[in-house]
């Protein structure tokens, strides 16, 4: 046999000769308690015990509030307020453009620069408008193909 095959075999056979772990009374050498271990029995529970505790502390913080505690989370909360807060702001600013739209025409009627007849509510809403043809909105071929195969499941679920 070559030296590398028996010193691995040797080191196997250290790992897996049994040891005793033995516990004593230090005043009267009374055995209180005893195992027998292997090293390989030992690197083996530890391996296990290590994977289980990394395991459930990975749990705890993914799928627990404790997660925000770790820079870079957010709570729940925080991201719903935000996003309320966001659409309030944009509808906020719309109304303000409203209203300053209004007191534009007013502030025209008051120095005479425009008749009281051409100023209207609806004309002010208008402005707002923003025409569609202004934009591009043709399919594109993912579209075209989603579309057909809803077709084809319409298809199939009406016979």
């Amino acid at each position: 046999m070559s030296k590398k095959r028996l010193k691995r075999k040797a080191f196997f056979k250290a790992i897996k000769t049994p040891r005793r772990l033995v516990i004593l009374n230090e005043e009267t050498f009374e055995e209180q308690f005893s195992l027998k271990l292997s090293i390989l029995n030992v690197f083996v529970l530890g391996t296990i015990g290590a994977i289980f505790l990394i395991s459930i502390t990975s749990y705890l913080i993914a799928f627990t509030p404790l997660r925000e505690y770790i820079p870079g989370y957010s709570s729940t909360q925080l991201k719903e307020d935000a996003l309320f807060l966001g659409l309030k702001a944009d509808s906020l600013e719309f109304k303000l453009k409203k209203n300053d739209a209004y007191i534009n025409s007013v502030k025209k009627v008051l120095t005479g620069d425009l008749e009281y007849a051409k100023v209207n509510k609806d004309s002010i809403l208008a402005s707002d408008y923003v025409d569609p043809s202004e934009y591009e909105m043709e399919a594109s071929e993912q579209e075209m193909e989603l579309r057909k195969q809803v077709q084809e499941a319409a298809k199939k679920e009406s016979k």
